[in-house]
């Protein structure tokens, strides 16, 4: 066949096609991108407190792209692991939670919180918490926890899920201890408006962290036509406008209804705290 103009279209639209649904199907989904961001003063050049968001790791199986981020997230040696929910779809996926954890480096101090898959799942809850303390984890339902790290003190406040929880910031507030800095962690960004509502204005609070949106899963130049309920105006990165500010994570996995992405690809965030 001859190489004509005509011909060249015709051959890149049948191209085309084939490009989109590896992109949605393997590269976005599997390859996951790492944001690493600096806070306040923290810089390169400053020893920081480093801190690592996982988020909807929806666990269906542990493939060879998950062990690879494991050892990714090991190599970066954080002082502390966040996982902000929607850990698996299926109560008999715990086992794999169990099993991604032990990737992990167990000294490595880590906390979680609910997110809606959790409830979805309908696991035994204090297996979940007993599966997370295995692995030097702590499972935060509307509570708070100091951490310290090199004579510096970091506060993490967890909030149920908003769509099948019971959400408290407040009650979650009454375990607080002042320290030099303070993550809140709330699985659906919607609920962060509450948040900045009803927060007393006296409490330190560097950010929050939310998960759920993956996105938008499809997102097409910024814009995300379908976002999960509890979503409210958010869909990825952060919201400086907020009061705390706020950043929306990716996520890593896809749940079981829609195994793809386009435009939202997988993401792990490195968040450096001056000490």
């Amino acid at each position: 066949m001859p190489i004509t103009r005509r011909n060249l279209i015709k051959s890149a639209l049948l191209i085309l096609p084939g490009i989109v649904l590896a992109d949605a199907f393997w590269f976005e989904k599997d390859f996951v991108e790492l944001n690493e961001f600096y806070i306040g003063s923290a810089t390169k050049d400053t020893e920081n407190i480093k801190v690592v968001q996982i988020s909807d790791l929806h666990l269906h199986d542990i493939n060879r792209h998950l062990i690879q981020l494991a050892n990714e997230i090991n190599k970066l040696h954080p002082d502390l692991i966040l996982i902000t929910g929607d850990a698996f779809d299926s109560a008999k996926d715990l086992t794999l939670l169990n099993d991604f954890l032990l990737l992990l480096d167990k000294n490595i101090k880590k906390t979680s919180i609910l997110g809606n898959w959790e409830y979805f799942s309908r696991v035994d809850l204090s297996e979940l918490e007993r599966v997370y303390n295995e692995h030097n984890c702590t499972l935060l339902i509307n509570e708070s926890i100091q951490y310290s790290f090199r004579n510096r003190t970091i506060s993490i406040t967890g909030v149920d899920d908003f769509l099948r929880g019971n959400p408290d910031i407040e009650t979650a507030m009454k375990e607080y201890v002042s320290s030099d800095h303070h993550i809140i962690l709330v699985h659906c960004p919607e609920y962060s408006d509450y948040i900045s509502e009803r927060l007393n204005k006296d409490i330190n609070v560097d950010f929050m962290l939310s998960g759920h949106t993956h996105g938008g899963q499809v997102n097409i130049f910024g814009y995300a036509p379908v976002l999960p309920k509890g979503s409210g105006r958010y869909t990825k990165g952060w919201y400086h406008e907020n009061n705390p500010k706020l950043y929306v994570s990716k996520g890593v996995g896809t749940n079981i209804f829609a195994p793809f992405r386009l435009g939202a690809r997988a993401e792990i965030a490195v968040f450096n705290l001056a000490t």
